[in-house]
């Protein structure tokens, strides 16, 4: 467990490390509860309660962290010409592929980031991974959440992602049964790091 500021400030001394000739780093972490904002945020999707809120540098909107929530940042250096949105979808498909792998059948959805649940069984659509990156010269920072067995309450005072017409779920409660960070650390790192070297194919939008 890493404070949000304390993993912030991490990243932005591996991105000058990295910048400098320094390896790739894919760092793997929980927060202590956190409301984090992206820089495309809206006034009206901040918590309705007033809860404090850590303004950051990475795009995409508002969010929460916290127990139960893994995180992944990776501090990875960009081939030429930089891709932004492969990037992500390549970060997207690395978490489809392990929610497959346990059983979990997810996809993007055009115009969102993250990867989500299609609506059904009475059930709207949902999203299960969020993604936020910022590039610096030619270097990531930040990187995605997923929920695994987390508490879905502190969502409900804000608009997460900025998206007011879906809902939110973890793996947890998809698969009825308790699915810990522990259990599917290494699972994801497989496929971060399968995903970024080009191992793992890249799917279309809404697959």
């Amino acid at each position: 467990m890493i404070d949000y500021e304390a993993a912030w400030e991490l990243q932005r001394d591996l991105v000058e490390a990295r910048v400098a000739g320094g390896p790739d780093t894919l760092l793997t972490l929980q927060h202590p509860a956190v409301y984090t904002a992206g820089r495309r945020t809206e006034p009206q999707e901040r918590p309705i309660n007033g809860a404090p809120v850590i303004d950051t540098d990475r795009g995409g909107k508002i969010t929460w962290h916290g127990p139960g929530q893994l995180v992944g940042y990776p501090i990875v250096r960009l081939a030429e010409p930089i891709d932004v949105v492969n990037y992500v979808r390549r970060l997207e498909e690395s978490i489809i592929a392990v929610c497959a792998q346990l059983g979990v059948q997810t996809k993007r959805v055009d115009g969102r980031s993250g990867v989500w649940l299609a609506a059904g069984g009475g059930k709207p659509e949902r999203k299960i991974a969020a993604i936020g990156v910022r590039v610096q010269r030619g270097v990531t920072m930040h990187g995605f959440s997923l929920n695994c067995n987390n508490s879905l309450d502190a969502y409900l005072p804000i608009v997460a992602c900025g998206i007011s017409d879906a809902g939110v779920t973890t793996l947890s409660a998809e698969l009825d049964r308790e699915v810990t960070i522990d259990g599917i650390h290494e699972q994801v790192i497989t496929s971060v790091l399968d995903a970024l070297e080009g191992r793992l194919a890249v799917g279309a939008v809404g697959a």
